[in-house]
């Protein structure tokens, strides 16, 4: 592996100040906010130059030399949109250029992103969906933008997810390119722009399992007919550590190895589906096992972390910003010192220890993040699931599917799931039970090293009510189960602290046996990577005709936050 000379991090957190009590959409800026009656709001811009200035200036003293903000589409004027909307670009940005002005100070380049592609009522009107129309705008615009603000070192395209469902405002990006042979048309039209103007294209592999592209991220035909013979120097190819999205027990990615294209590692240290920063959820020794193994790579030439981007949840916790979150501060800290400094984790560890002047050993806060990461994979994750390697369609099955975002899912459909998959019940209720010993051990450490032991407090009452969920998933039912659950819920809602998981609790009986939904599993989901000729026939293209015709009656399977939230479930069977 090459020794990365890039090291991006998101700086989209101070946009998020005051957020409001519901649950927030983290996957980018939210720019309706920024707006009240059609006219840009400078008061907040103000505030979060404050708080852009503070966070440029500490990551740019740890080390990193580049941050990304959202998005093209607010920052690209178009002479065709109504004045209104001409006039907050404009006022964007003249905002964004203090930003960029910001962090060039900071010595920090400026990455944009971009999804393929935005829409609004006039570009729905001016492209119609055309690829040729779509590219003649997307080129112009991204060519302004470069032109315009010099500090930008490159724009970061995402063709493998567009908006969620809940995303308003004046843009609403969709899914457009829906093939490697469109991908790579788009690329081979754009990359001689980025040439000309020395700036990177940066091109992200992820993707939700949407069309033939949506097995990018782990699947080398896909990758080979996208990037195959692309050689521009101004393309660098960003990709999550495994085959699905920022999650545990998956392992290293292969494509990483797949060619001499110049790749960025993506690292998610504001863990979206581990507390988002709640509590201690330490990523040091899988980063350094994945950096070892990355030794063979070639051509690694950047990290990014994530500090603040990603999911759906009612947390608040902002990274080097107002209320910020040690855990998520150290997982960023530690992930740049393996691969800046090539340290050890435990190193890496002391040298924050050093830095934060914490009182107690080093040794003491090694001791607790390693029981951190040991709750997390002993508890949050179901490991004897987790480690299993399981596909459906274009995706990995996530190794963690009763916990998701801010909800904790105990009903009969998940219970019937995880028993086709876990062989032996009591040692995973008793793994659970242990690892809750191990989060008192970590607050009394937390004590001694001077750091909030209200958040090991609220880690154990959360987890807590998945060790007994454990009990309705694995052991025999009875109603004192159902009735512990149900209390448990009602003392974990009355706590003060909030906000607080969502505990969807339905002891109600699916509408099939457990031998059915195993004969189902069966045909529908496979234990390889390459597709069998079933899945071909039925699982990718039947279904994606039949499914329409059938959700309605998806509701006694997929909970409803599952069809209402992020893209929504519909988007897998495109």
């Amino acid at each position: 592996m090459n020794a990365p000379k890039l090291f991006l991090i998101d700086g989209i957190g101070p946009f998020f100040r005051g957020s409001g009590p519901k649950r927030v959409n983290w996957s980018k800026i939210p720019f309706e906010r920024l707006s009240r009656d059609g006219d840009v709001r400078r008061r907040r811009f103000a505030k979060i130059r404050r708080d852009f200035e503070r966070f440029a200036r500490r990551v740019s003293q740890l080390g990193f030399n580049a941050v990304t903000l959202d998005d093209v589409a607010h920052l690209t004027d178009c002479d065709a949109y109504p004045a209104d909307l001409r006039t907050r670009i404009s006022a964007f940005r003249e905002e964004f250029a203090g930003l960029f002005e910001i962090a060039a100070g900071q010595g920090l380049k400026v990455f944009l992103t971009t999804d393929l592609m935005f829409f609004n009522p006039t570009l729905d009107r001016l492209l119609d969906r055309d690829h040729g129309r779509i590219l003649d705008f997307l080129e112009r615009a991204i060519e302004d933008l470069l032109i315009a603000f010099p500090a930008l070192g490159g724009i970061i395209l995402r063709i493998g997810e567009s908006d969620g469902l809940d995303v308003a405002g004046d843009f609403r990006s969709e899914l457009v390119v829906h093939s490697p042979k469109l991908a790579r048309r788009y690329l081979e039209r754009l990359l001689p722009l980025f040439e000309r103007h020395r700036r990177l294209l940066v091109f992200r592999t992820w993707s939700v399992g949407a069309y033939p592209i949506g097995d990018l991220i782990w699947n080398r035909n896909t990758f080979d007919r996208t990037f195959g013979g692309l050689d521009s120097p101004n393309l660098v190819i960003s990709m999550k550590p495994g085959e699905s999205d920022f999650f545990r027990f998956l392992p290293l990615n292969k494509l990483f190895f797949r060619s001499d294209h110049a790749k960025i590692f993506e690292i998610q240290a504001r863990r979206e589906y581990e507390g988002c920063g709640e509590y201690p959820s330490f990523i040091g020794w899988d980063l350094e096992a994945h950096r070892e193994s990355l030794r063979g790579a070639r051509n690694v030439v950047g990290v990014s972390v994530w500090c603040q981007t990603g999911g759906w949840t009612k947390f608040r916790r902002l990274t080097y910003v107002r209320r910020s979150s040690v855990w998520n501060e150290i997982n960023v800290e530690v992930a740049l010192a393996l691969f800046r400094d090539r340290a050890s984790t435990e190193d890496a560890i002391a040298a924050f220890h050093r830095r934060r002047a914490l009182p107690g050993a080093a040794a003491d806060l090694v001791e607790l993040l390693r029981l951190s990461d040991e709750v997390i994979k002993e508890l949050l994750y179901i490991d004897d699931f987790a480690r299993q390697k399981v596909f459906f369609r274009r995706l990995r099955i996530p190794p963690l599917l009763a916990v998701y975002w801010d909800r904790i899912l105990i009903n009969h459909p998940m219970r019937k799931f995880l028993r086709c998959f876990v062989e032996d019940a009591e040692a995973t209720i008793r793994q659970g039970y242990g690892a809750l010993d191990k989060i008192r051990c970590m607050r009394e450490l937390a004590d001694g090293l001077g750091l909030p032991v209200e958040d090991l407090d609220y880690q154990l009452q959360t987890f807590e009510i998945l060790a007994v969920a454990r009990e309705y998933y694995f052991g025999p039912y009875d109603e004192q189960l159902a009735e512990r659950l149900f209390a448990l819920r009602r003392s974990y809602k009355d706590r003060s602290r909030k906000p607080r998981y969502t505990v969807h609790l339905d002891f109600s009986t699916a509408p099939f046996k457990r031998t059915h939904l195993r004969l189902l599993l069966a045909v529908l989901a496979r234990r390889q990577r390459g597709y069998r000729i079933l899945d071909r026939v039925i699982t990718v293209r039947l279904l994606a005709v039949v499914y329409p015709l059938v959700r309605r009656w998806d509701s006694k399977l997929v909970p409803k936050f599952a069809r209402k939230q992020a893209m929504g479930i519909d988007t897998i069977f495109r």
